[in-house]
């Protein structure tokens, strides 16, 4: 097989060592050809000067060698919360092709949650769906998040490369990196009906909220225990991109098959004393930690059955058992306050499921035994199991 010459992408590469960049190359022989190309000045917004003067070096150096080239950019998440600046846009894909072969470049971007990210492969309209088989492109299709990864260089092939320095954990994150944006076209439509709450009380709670919210998330990752955004939480992230502020606490799921029996004491030496602990590892386990003043934290365990997932609780002063029932979901990365932190993939159905389809309107009053649309009883715990199951600090 024909193979591009080494000195090009060497130079090539070379001109992108100041941009933190991943790429794959592709070899093409059999799927591309030159009249399948397409000429990329004749795509709209394709300005190099637009990326600033690393990306001016780099297509220059490959317009002299050649290279024809294909941008992909999107609007900057970094920036969309931000209305007067939620237009620009920055590059997320690079395709370069020369003659039967195509590199594919893989912009990484450095975010506030000290994690990297990716944007999608999106066609737009404009695009010559012709310049490469794009379907063959898999790094990259969907938005992706990271550990920042320290990068190692070395020489591959004669071939000065970076690489990340673990590169079996960078792998391994890659087939559970999906990433989902907060939707904050729809968290600014929520907060026209429903103006935000900016007293005091409210700003205070979410300080502390978030706060708590990035203690547990250290805390759990040091353990090496999975956990997503639940209940109250998710929902304020998936409405409003933000804490809800009366909610009074903040809430995560966490598989019961990730439970470890040094959490709570993980917990406590983090400065969270136990507040409750509810059922057991068998059955129902929930826990509860008390954060500052009234803020506390919630974990909820759940367990899996054979067509729906799902968690329970307990009355202290009676014993009844409840349970919550969600459909069958998988885990995506997003940005909450600051931290990269798990969500449902599925988040609309996880949400409709705990508080139906008038999620959109606020409800203030809330009955954990009542409210939900996925409650039901679960029967009592034996007497005999109360100072196991049912214990209240």
């Amino acid at each position: 097989m024909q193979r591009i010459n080494k000195n090009v992408v060497l130079a090539l590469l070379t001109l992108t060592s100041s941009v933190f960049l991943l790429f794959q190359l592709y070899y093409y022989k059999y799927y591309l050809s030159p009249k399948n190309g397409a000429v990329f000045s004749k795509v709209k917004g394709s300005q190099s000067g637009q990326d600033g003067i690393q990306w001016v070096s780099l297509i220059r150096a490959a317009e002299k060698m050649g290279f024809r080239w294909l941008k992909i950019q999107n609007k900057d998440p970094r920036l969309e919360g931000m209305d007067d600046l939620s237009g620009i846009e920055i590059p997320l894909h690079y395709i370069f092709k020369l003659a039967a072969h195509a590199i594919h470049l893989v912009v990484f971007y450095e975010r506030s949650g000290n994690y990297v990210w990716h944007g999608p492969l999106r066609l737009k309209q404009n695009i010559d769906r012709k310049f490469v088989p794009f379907r063959k492109l898999h790094f990259g299709r969907y938005p992706g998040a990271y550990n920042k990864p320290e990068v190692l260089q070395l020489s591959i092939d004669d071939l000065k490369v970076q690489i990340p320095k673990n590169l079996s954990q960078f792998l391994e994150e890659m087939s559970h990196s999906r990433f989902l944006e907060c939707r904050y076209r729809e968290a600014r439509a929520f907060f026209q009906l429903y103006p935000d709450d900016a007293s005091l009380d409210a700003v205070e709670f979410r300080k502390k909220a978030k706060a708590l919210l990035h203690l547990a998330a250290l805390t759990l990752n040091n353990l090496g225990v999975r956990f997503w955004l639940s209940s109250g939480t998710c929902l304020g992230w998936y409405r409003q991109c933000n804490i809800i502020p009366y909610s009074k606490d903040v809430d995560l799921g966490v598989f019961i098959q990730d439970y470890k029996s040094d959490i709570i004491p993980a917990f406590q030496k983090a400065g969270l004393p136990l507040k409750h602990k509810f059922g057991k590892v068998e059955d129902s386990l929930e826990l509860s930690f008390q954060g500052e003043d009234d803020v506390k934290l919630d974990i909820f365990f759940f367990y899996e059955d054979d067509d729906h997932i799902w968690n329970g609780g307990t009355q202290a002063k009676s014993g009844k058992k409840f349970k919550y029932l969600f459909p069958k979901f998988t885990l995506c990365w997003t940005e909450f306050v600051e931290l990269k932190v798990h969500v449902p993939c599925e988040t609309l159905r996880y949400v409709e499921a705990n508080y139906g389809k008038d999620w959109k309107v606020p409800v203030k009053v809330w009955d954990w035994k009542s409210s939900p649309s996925n409650v039901q009883y679960n029967g009592m715990w034996p007497v005999d199991e109360w100072d196991d199951v049912i214990q209240v600090y």
